[in-house]
């Protein structure tokens, strides 16, 4: 009986405990079932970074189902985003989240920038808690705008600028826009390339430009002065957004900026140096670069051959655009913008580094080497050529006036390869020019160092892997009338000179290849003689570039003249860079003298 009772109890214990446990297991159920499966703050965090992203399905995916009984899916994804994107919602931004104690409730503060400005809202937002136990936003319209109805609608209007014009110096306008509102260049090809021109907008353009007020009808400058300066020649648009019922009747203007006419941009430009240049140029593929080399003021940039600029505004048959595009001589290239081998125009560079380095003394007598020469040995095959033997010393003077190949390959031996590479660098090979139309920086060689000792004697002499920018070189020969110092090149009209680099030569250095430069002119022996103007002080450095492959015994010849005219009225400052393509066989370098002096004739 004792043990029947003791079996008794402990089955009465064992149901008790299998009962509590039943009932613990129903009650975590029940919790469990019951349990908040997300927290309303969590979806309204989760809905606007969605947003953020333009995730519109995303965002879709939040909303109860009262809300998708009541619009459907193609509906609510069109209209967030043709508004969201059409007033170009950037940076969402939410804050001072509340959340009510039943959950049902939220309150929060929203900004976000728009292509009419920034804005801020205060927002209320319900939940629904579905059978999932999970919070589902109850979407309206007036989640987009406070007051924006299911039938209204948010419009954007906007209206543009004028353009600001282009000027040159004396207020000759080199870029305007008529009655039409079309952009207009009355000198065409004459300033194309440095003018420009405008199109309209890309979608990559677009893209890049997003918040800053531009639409796909927007115009925009694509070459020359028409992008350097676009921010501040574009007009900028009067925007506005607002609400309209079914309609079209405006209720509210959301948010609106003012219309904002563009500026004008005056240059130093002088259309009249342009034109002489150009028609100098006219037929032949090269480049001029002209400077006031005591204020860095840019008087004229022409790359020929050139392009009617106003073309891309009336329109181009296909016949005209096949032929443009197709063209060997490429007239769409602007052939300042890049670098080019400079020859013996580059001996005069050679020679100021040479004194400023104390490497030799300007009275040195190299020695004659007759028409070809080479170090030693080592070089095998390879000589220096030259063009001219010459009586007297092989000093700095007699090199440059007649233009001697060897000396300035010794000179650059003499320098090493060290310090010219320092010194080349120094005064601006491989920097950036800072100036409003992006130039090409010049270089010396591969990765800053001379590989050979041909190459450095090569580069001496403006051969080898010498690359030189016209503007930059325009700079450098600044300094041989700037006391050594390099003036930094301008184009916008104002009182603004300075230097880009100061001391880039000794004052003696730069004086002494001035005065060697006037003799390259006006020695009957001297290359550029041909361009000795009367009553004119002209320094002078003339340059023939070779271009030849390996194997080739001829190739093609750039012909170059760079000019200074010497003098201490303010009205007579030129300094000029020129080249000519093409020039074997029409006497090198010497096709270019006698148009270089017509210009600087005509322009005095």
């Amino acid at each position: 009986m004792e043990e029947d009772k003791k079996r008794s109890k402990v089955g009465i214990i064992i149901g008790i405990i299998v009962l509590l446990l039943l009932i613990a297991a129903g009650v975590t159920w029940y919790i469990i079932a019951n349990m908040d499966k997300n927290k309303p703050d969590e979806v309204l965090t989760q809905y606007f970074s969605y947003l953020s992203n333009k995730d519109y399905e995303g965002m879709y995916s939040l909303l109860s189902e009262s809300t998708k009984s009541r619009v459907d899916k193609e509906t609510y994804l069109a209209r967030n985003q043709n508004i969201y994107e059409g007033i170009e919602a950037t940076n969402i931004a939410v804050s001072n989240i509340a959340i009510s104690e039943d959950k049902k409730t939220a309150t929060y503060q929203m900004s976000f920038d728009t292509l009419a400005g920034k804005l801020s809202y205060d927002f209320t937002m319900t939940f629904d808690r579905q059978d999932d136990n999970k919070y589902y936003i109850n979407w309206y319209s007036n989640l987009i705008f406070p007051g924006l109805e299911e039938n209204y609608k948010v419009r954007v209007y906007s209206s543009t600028g004028s353009r600001g014009d282009i000027l040159d110096r004396n207020g000759v306008v080199l870029a305007t826009t008529n009655e039409e509102g079309e952009r207009e260049y009355p000198y065409g090809e004459i300033a194309a390339h440095l003018v420009g021109y405008v199109r309209g907008i890309s979608s990559e353009e677009l893209e890049a430009h997003q918040g800053e007020g531009y639409t796909e009808s927007s115009i925009i400058g694509k070459t020359g002065l028409e992008l350097a300066f676009e921010d501040r020649l574009r007009g900028k648009n009067g925007t506005g957004i607002y609400i309209v019922d079914e309609n079209e009747n405006r209720l509210e203007t959301i948010a609106e900026t003012d219309i904002e006419d563009g500026e004008d941009i005056r240059t130093t430009i002088d259309i009249t140096l342009q034109e002489e240049i150009y028609n100098e140029w006219d037929g032949d593929n090269g480049l001029s670069v002209a400077m006031n080399p005591k204020t860095g003021e840019v008087l004229a940039m022409v790359s020929t051959p050139s392009f009617d600029s106003n073309k891309f505004i009336t329109g181009f048959t296909n016949e005209e655009w096949n032929a443009l595009s197709s063209d060997e001589n490429t007239p769409m290239f602007t052939r300042y913008e890049n670098t080019w081998v400079p020859g013996s125009s580059f001996k005069p560079i050679t020679g100021a580094i040479g004194l400023t380095t104390n490497s030799f003394t300007a009275d040195e007598n190299f020695g004659t080497s007759g028409l070809s020469w080479q170090k030693d040995d080592s070089w095998g095959d390879y000589r220096v050529t030259t063009l001219t033997t010459y009586g007297g010393p092989a000093n700095l003077r007699n090199a440059l006036i007649y233009s001697d190949n060897i000396y300035f390959a010794k000179v650059a031996l003499r320098i090493g390869s060290k310090t010219f590479a320092e010194q080349l660098s120094k005064i601006g090979f491989g920097q950036s020019l800072d100036f409003p139309i992006a130039m090409t920086s010049s270089q010396f060689a591969e990765n800053n160092e001379f590989s050979s000792e041909i190459g450095l004697a090569d580069s001496g002499y403006g051969q080898g892997k010498i690359l030189v920018n016209p503007l930059h070189v325009a700079s450098i020969y600044s300094a041989f009338v700037n006391n050594g110092n390099m003036i930094k090149p301008r184009i916008e009209l104002s009182e603004d000179t300075a230097y880009w680099i100061e001391n880039a030569f000794t004052e003696e250095a730069a004086e002494e290849i001035r005065d060697d430069l006037i003799q390259v002119v006006e020695n009957a022996n001297g290359t550029g003689h041909e361009a000795k103007i009367n009553g004119v002080t002209l320094a002078g450095k003339t340059g023939t570039a070779e271009l030849k492959g390996a194997g080739q015994e001829e190739g093609e010849e750039l012909g170059w003249f760079n000019a200074i005219v010497i003098s201490d009225e303010d009205t007579e400052q030129l300094l000029m860079v020129n080249m000519i393509e093409n020039v074997e066989n029409r006497g090198g370098s010497h096709y270019l003298l006698p148009k270089v002096r017509n210009i600087i004739q005509n322009y005095l």
